[in-house]
């Protein structure tokens, strides 16, 4: 009989309270987990896409909070959506193309969840041009009451674009296209119950614009061409993503069986593995909808997470279950043997996983929290059917004869490939690679000090570059002077006093110290106006494009500054277009535009930062930047804490904590590497991977321990190890490593980021800990001292 084979029959019928209550209580048990599902899975299929404007944002960022109070005298500067509408022969003067527009800008304005007071285009009355003549100023709407779409009338609109001042922004440069402006209200009243209000569903709202618009009227008039960008409509692509990743599921769950039945060679625990763990996913789904969540783009992709920890979770029980099969008189006394041993620290891991969560909740936005909450759901209700109902599952179906066969041959053969792996604790191979870890520590370090905060591409980062929405994005970027990306600078003075001198020269001065500002294509304020108007009531003089000190002249001069300012003049907007939102733009313009409200702010006169999608965006940055180190502590302190608690050993806890360091390091480097910025995307796999990642060395230092216990030395105990638990945490990481890499292949290329970043810290997290752990103990850990020792882990007990 061999010392592992001694140690466990030591243990063999020393059953715990938990487990007489279980096993004795089976059918109970299979009956309440029965119920459970039943209901879950009627909530699980109530559960829709849902997502918001404010879950998307820090609310409580100082940026974020000035523009939630002054959203109502920011028009037209929140959440919008862009229309381009294109003429692919000759230019947008044309008969048909305007009666296009028209019916575009009408459709539109019946979508419901558009803000119809600020919709603006060519066809809109408040959309008016202006000049000066002999008798002074002249102007009125830029397609007036009696265009008819003669050659004439179109004579006459395209004199009234040329003096709108909108050629670059509601206008292409090319005169080739124009844009139909739509802001969007987060909640309208119910067109069935208008006393009702309804939040706007993005998802609809985007097939609206490709149903109503998009398809519409490009089939209506072939010589148009749509283009559609904004927050909605990204969201809503990011929405209809969801398909692609469920169909992800579907190829992942077909690769996990045929791997579970390589592993395990029994098609009845295999499909007891993966049944458990479906329902686990279902008690997920349901939990979240029964809390009140819905799913977004970020929270899709926890069931994929839930599925795999109880993949991994499933196999080391019916790993255990296969050894103690070879000995028990039946698959109940395997099934109570293999609970009583791999309870805890599957346990252990478990709370890990979701303390490391947990941790998620510092971060200010409302997608990551409640990825973090259905996170930490799932990982809770795994305890309830990988550790309690699978064991009591496999009690009664039992494992096939050709598995046991096959686990007691492992049992007594000698296995080359894990004795080769045993030299990884040997005395001369473990300070090699304790070196060569130093070095890839050392260099991912290093490396990673190329790692950005936030987007790092122009459009939007999420979907692929070659996306329709990115297309669509580029086209407008690349055919108007005013880019999609706007930082707006809040300027607040008390009631009708944004149009004095003193409060319109230091806007003034800001602008021109923004126009310097590396990144900056342009900026628009009331000044801009009032000095073109001033201008225009000087005969057009340059001379004259100045500020006035008269205040009669400077309130007539903003008189045709709508959307400039607000209604009683106590807050006029600076728009700032930026070239694009790479992180390192925004952080220059933020950074400069602070320096000057901090020099100019005073009493009676504010410089506010910042809405706008760059505000947005700035303030998003600044939080992951601040949460990303904090995040990082608290994941590994409370790991580390949960190590303790475990083992009660600092040296065990080194031993599996230090292995995820090393891949957190390496992942930050091969961020870099791959010039993936660290987003609301990708901050949350820091978190996932860590905690994952931790039940491998849980499991293995658990065995490891025990073997230590029964004297064996090191490198024969790491042997025992890999013979018993080896084997589930190499197919284990494997397994999921080969399911969560499909979603490199997603259309939303942030999932697409954080499946390869996953895939890489799974594969990591588990050659870590077949390779570095057993080096630390050489190091860390006295054998001697542990023989016959039963006070120092709690699974010594």
């Amino acid at each position: 009989m061999t010392s592992r084979e001694s140690f466990d029959m030591q243990h063999k019928d020393k059953a715990t309270l938990l487990e007489r209550l279980i096993f004795n209580n089976r059918p109970v048990v299979i009956a309440i987990c029965v119920l459970v599902s039943i209901f879950l899975f009627w909530q699980a299929t109530q559960i829709r896409p849902s997502t918001s404007f404010e879950k998307m944002i820090p609310l409580q960022h100082p940026f974020i909070e000035q523009m939630m109070e002054h959203r109502n005298d920011l028009a037209n500067l929140g959440n919008t959506v862009r229309i381009s509408v294109e003429s692919t022969k000759g230019d947008i003067f044309d008969k048909d193309y305007m009666e296009t527009l028209r019916q575009i800008h009408d459709e539109v304005f019946y979508i419901p969840g558009v803000d119809r007071a600020g919709l603006k285009s060519l066809w809109s009355p408040s959309v008016r041009w202006s000049e000066v003549t002999e008798e002074g100023f002249s102007g009125g709407e830029v397609i007036p009451n009696t265009y008819n779409g003669s050659q004439d009338s179109l004579d006459t609109l395209r004199d009234n674009v040329l003096k709108s001042g909108q050629v670059g922004r509601l206008v292409a440069n090319n005169f080739k296209s124009s844009i139909v402006d739509i802001p969007l209200q987060e909640s309208y009243p119910d067109p069935q119950d208008p006393g009702r209000q309804v939040k706007l569903d993005y998802q609809q709202f985007s097939h609206q614009l490709e149903e109503k618009i998009r398809d519409k009227f490009q089939a209506q008039n072939p010589d148009v061409k749509i283009h559609i960008v904004g927050f909605a409509k990204k969201v809503g692509d990011l929405i209809d993503g969801l398909v692609m990743v469920a169909m992800f599921f579907g190829v992942a769950l077909v690769i996990t069986w045929a791997l579970l039945y390589w592993f395990t060679w029994c098609i009845r625990s295999t499909i007891a593995v993966l049944i458990t763990t479906l329902v686990a996913v279902v008690w997920q789904l349901g939990l979240m909808h029964a809390v009140g969540f819905g799913l977004d783009p970020y929270s899709m992709l926890v069931p994929f997470l839930i599925f795999a920890i109880g993949i991994s979770h499933g196999v080391q029980k019916i790993n255990g279950i296969a050894l103690q099969s070879s000995d028990a008189d039946n698959a109940l006394t395997a099934a109570r043997r293999t609970f009583r041993q791999l309870f805890l620290p599957g346990m252990i891991a478990i709370l890990a996983d979701a303390v490391g969560f947990i941790t998620l909740l510092i971060i200010d936005i409302g997608v990551i929290r409640e990825l973090a909450i259905g996170a930490s759901i799932g990982v809770a209700v795994i305890v309830f059917t990988n550790l309690i109902l699978l064991p009591v599952a496999i009690s009664y179906v039992g494992i096939s004869q050709k598995a046991i066969a096959r686990s007691k041959k492992d049992a007594t053969c000698e296995h080359p490939f894990w004795r080769l792996l045993a030299n990884f604790a040997s005395p001369k191979v473990a300070p090699v690679s304790i070196a060569l870890a130093l070095v890839a520590f050392a260099g991912g370090l290093w490396y990673s000090q190329n790692l950005k905060i936030g987007d790092l591409d122009q459009g939007a980062p999420e979907l692929r570059p070659d996306s329709r929405y990115n297309q669509d994005n580029s086209f407008i970027i690349s055919n108007y002077s005013t880019s999609s990306d706007v930082l707006v600078i809040m300027v607040k003075t008390p009631a009708e006093q944004c149009s004095v001198h003193g409060t319109m020269a230091p806007i003034d001065e800001l602008m021109w110290a923004m126009d310097n500002t590396p990144g900056v294509q342009s900026t628009i304020s009331l000044v801009t106006v009032s000095k073109q108007v001033i201008k225009g009531m000087n005969e057009g003089s340059l001379k004259w494009e100045t500020l006035s000190r008269n205040p009669d002249i400077l309130n007539n001069s903003i008189a045709r500054a709508d959307g400039l300012y607000n209604a009683d003049c106590s807050l006029a907007p600076v728009l700032v277009f930026l070239n694009d939102h790479k992180a390192e733009t925004l952080e220059r313009v933020t950074a400069a535009a602070k320096a000057f409200a901090d020099s100019h702010n005073r009493d009676g006169l504010q410089f506010l930062l910042a809405a706008g999608n760059a505000g947005i965006e700035a303030a998003t940055n600044e939080v992951i930047k601040s949460a990303e180190l904090t995040i990082l502590i608290l994941v590994y302190l409370c790991v580390a804490v949960m190590c303790m608690i475990t083992f009660r050993s600092f040296a065990a806890t080194l031993c599996i904590v230090l292995p995820l360091v090393l891949t957190s390091v390496l992942g930050n480097a091969l961020m870099a590497f791959m010039g993936i910025g660290v987003k609301v995307a990708t901050l949350p796999v820091v978190a996932l991977g860590v905690g994952i990642g931790v039940d491998y060395g849980i499991y293995i230092y658990s065995r490891l321990e025990s073997f230590l216990r029964a004297g064996l030395p090191l490198q024969e105990a790491y042997y025992e190890t890999l013979r018993s638990t080896g084997k589930a945490v190499l197919f284990t990481g494997l397994c999921l490593a080969i399911g969560v890499c499909t979603w490199i292949f997603s259309a939303i290329k942030f999932q697409a980021d954080m499946g390869l970043m996953l895939t890489f810290m799974l594969l990591w997290n588990m050659f870590g800990a077949l390779w570095l752990l057993p080096a630390l103990a050489r190091f860390l850990i006295k054998p001697e001292k542990m023989v016959g020792k039963q006070g120092g882990s709690i699974f010594a007990h």
